[in-house]
């Protein structure tokens, strides 16, 4: 882009370096700063003559503008795309393209660009010699500006008004407001190589002449050409005031420098081809021939303005050249005056078509938007209502699913306290059996000891007596001593596998109601639930005060889970560790946590922490919010034998 404005460098150059930068910004990504490059992009393009690419590039940022919905970039853009049928004197789709750009910078208040684009309108409908059109557009611009500081507008509105009063023929209007625009034309409000001093003291000049006050444009053109670096910065001015002065000195009869400065003049704008300038220029020529009576030149002059504006399509250079021509060639006056009429005629029917053109622009364009302001409120009104409906049908949904959840939490709970009262009845009848098998016990064990250790004690006294006897009847007598001991034997191994089937029985009966649980869990809710059970706990010496402890402890856990964590997974895990030698319960979910400050005063946890406690035991909580939670609890083991 640097190098794309170096004027050092050849013009197909720097023509190249845009359109690479062009071809690397239509990668990036669209943000502002990339929008704001390519606008840089498009502004080379436009110095560089080259409407192809310049266009181009609009039409890019014009649509990534409309995806990012920039309304300051899809302002610009429009104003850019008016510009480029402005100079493509394609004046409906230009006022059309700054009207959107207009109706955009209203939007974001951004009044300076309002007064811009109003001003193009103006310069639009000026050029299509709309001049009441203009003079409006120009009003709505500076009442934009009234509170604004921006000397630039400023001085192109007032400018452009002068000029306006000036083919209205409101002369001292006309010479007001260009006094008004050189005011604005100093060095500290605009730049000096722009030359507003100049351009308005040409103007200011022009009106004089019209006025046929020579004398007073003739002072006002030398003043302007005495502007510092004029025939640089803006050659096409220089040229024109060189011609003006040289006007003024002709209706003076100041001859000592002409046709000179005409030649000059004419000379340096057939060098920058500017074609209307080269057109005014052999028309003042003509004149001046004319005067001198060289009727030859005269009809020259008046000729070769006339081929160039019809060249130029430029009808009212056209009509200018006709009217000269009809001055150096009167026996053809009747024709070229028939011509002017007819093309007159045309210019007005097309231009008051055009200005008819930018009021149904502007209606139509406005009616456009209110249609779709129109639109879009209908559209509002439908979201709200169907948002309105929609929330109540959530808001019913919710309502009758929590509602629903409550009623199957009653239930859930009922049933844990169904399941916690069976476990109690089931706990109660254990301790009951086991207070009638420790009667059986101390019974079996008088059993033992008055019945077969009386046998026992009866059959060794008799088998003493017959130590020393070996007749038959001894022998005999010895066989059915020892069978007898033999039944004993066998009595005794019966007494003692009963006692041992029982306890069997006492301990897997802890853990059918462990897996109860943890089935009915896994029936009543849909989150996974794993349960692990370490084979080498003895559960016989575990007391029946800390199992229903843990099975009361398990089952809380469990019911907080249900209730707060919404958690998708749970892990159970029953663990003996030793040194010293305790029971381990760990219940992890991985919820939603919670705050262990605030959750602390919780009934459940309390529940929790008292019968840990009452086990001797100890609890770890870890949880944060949203990383789950984890229960630990450590309880010794003690032998039930071993309590009192």
């Amino acid at each position: 882009m640097e190098l794309a404005n170096n004027d050092t460098i050849p013009f197909v150059v720097k023509q190249g370096y845009n359109k690479k930068a062009f071809d690397i910004l239509a990668d990036y990504q669209n943000d502002s700063l990339a929008r704001m490059n390519l606008f840089k992009v498009a502004n080379r393009f436009y110095n560089m003559d080259d409407s192809f690419n310049y266009i181009k590039t609009v039409e890019f940022v014009l649509k990534n503008s409309l995806e990012a919905k920039d309304t300051l970039s899809l302002a610009k853009a429009y104003a850019y795309k008016g510009d480029y049928f402005g100079t493509r004197l394609i004046s409906d789709s230009a006022f059309l393209n700054y009207y959107k750009s207009e109706k955009l910078y209203l939007i974001k208040n951004d009044l300076y660009n309002v007064a811009r684009t109003r001003l193009n309108k103006a310069n639009l409908q000026y050029a299509e010699s709309d001049l009441l059109g203009s003079e409006k557009s120009v009003f709505n611009a500076l009442r934009i500006l009234k509170y604004q500081k921006a000397n630039d507008l400023l001085y192109e509105l007032y400018n452009l008004l002068g000029i306006l009063y000036n083919d209205l023929e409101e002369y001292d209007k006309s010479i007001d407001y260009h006094t008004k625009a050189l005011a604005n034309a100093t060095d500290d409000k605009i730049p000096s190589v722009y030359q507003s001093r100049a351009t308005s003291l040409n103007n200011i000049g022009y009106v004089y002449q019209n006025l046929k006050n020579y004398q007073k444009a003739q002072e006002y053109y030398q003043e302007g050409l005495r502007q510092k670096n004029l025939k640089y910065d803006k050659p096409s001015l220089y040229a024109m005031l060189l011609d003006n002065l040289a006007y003024s000195r002709f209706r003076l009869r100041e001859d000592d420098e002409l046709p000179g400065l005409f030649l000059k003049s004419l000379k340096l704008r057939d060098s920058l081809k500017l074609t209307s300038g080269i057109v005014a220029n052999k028309i003042h020529l003509s004149e001046y021939y004319s005067y001198k009576n060289d009727d030859a030149k005269a009809v020259q002059y008046a000729r070769e303005a006339l081929t160039s504006a019809r060249n130029d399509k430029n009808f009212r250079n056209v009509l200018v050249a006709l009217k000269q021509m009809g001055v150096v060639e009167p026996q053809n006056a009747t024709l070229y005056s028939r011509e002017y009429i007819h093309i007159n005629d045309s210019l007005q029917k097309a231009e008051r078509k055009m200005g008819e053109k930018f009021s149904r622009i502007e209606y139509e364009t406005d009616v456009i938007k209110s249609e779709n302001t129109d639109l879009v409120v209908q559209n509002r009104n439908l979201f709200y209502v169907f948002s309105i409906l929609t929330l109540i049908g959530v808001f019913t949904f919710v309502f009758v699913s929590q509602r629903n959840k409550h009623r199957e939490l009653m239930f859930k709970e009922q049933q844990q306290i169904a399941n916690a009262e069976i476990y109690n009845l089931m706990i109660s009848q254990q301790k009951t059996i086991e207070e009638n098998r420790a009667k059986e016990k101390k019974r079996v064990a008088r059993e033992l000891h008055d019945g077969v250790l009386g046998k026992i004690f009866g059959v060794r006294m008799n088998l003493d007596t017959m130590n020393t006897a070996q007749d038959q009847h001894a022998i005999k007598s010895r066989l059915e001593y020892l069978a007898e001991l033999k039944q004993i034997e066998q009595d005794i191994r019966e007494i003692s596998h009963d006692l041992n089937r029982e306890n069997t029985e006492l301990i897997n009966n802890f853990v059918v109601i462990l897996n109860n649980l943890i089935e009915n869990q896994r029936k009543a809710f849909k989150t996974k639930l794993n349960f692990t059970l370490d084979k080498n706990i003895d559960w016989a010496n575990v007391s029946n005060e800390v199992k229903i402890n843990l099975y009361r402890m398990l089952q809380e856990a469990l019911q907080n889970c249900n209730k707060y964590a919404k958690a998708s997974l749970i892990a159970v895990d029953f663990k003996k560790e030793s040194n010293p030698e305790h029971l381990k319960l760990c219940i992890a979910d991985d919820g939603i946590g919670f705050n262990l400050k605030r959750a602390k005063k919780g009934i459940g946890l309390q529940n929790i922490a008292f019968r840990t406690k009452e086990c001797k035991g100890k609890l770890e909580i870890k949880t944060k919010p949203g990383e789950g939670t984890q229960l630990i609890i450590e309880v010794p083991i003690e032998n039930p034998n071993n309590q009192t």
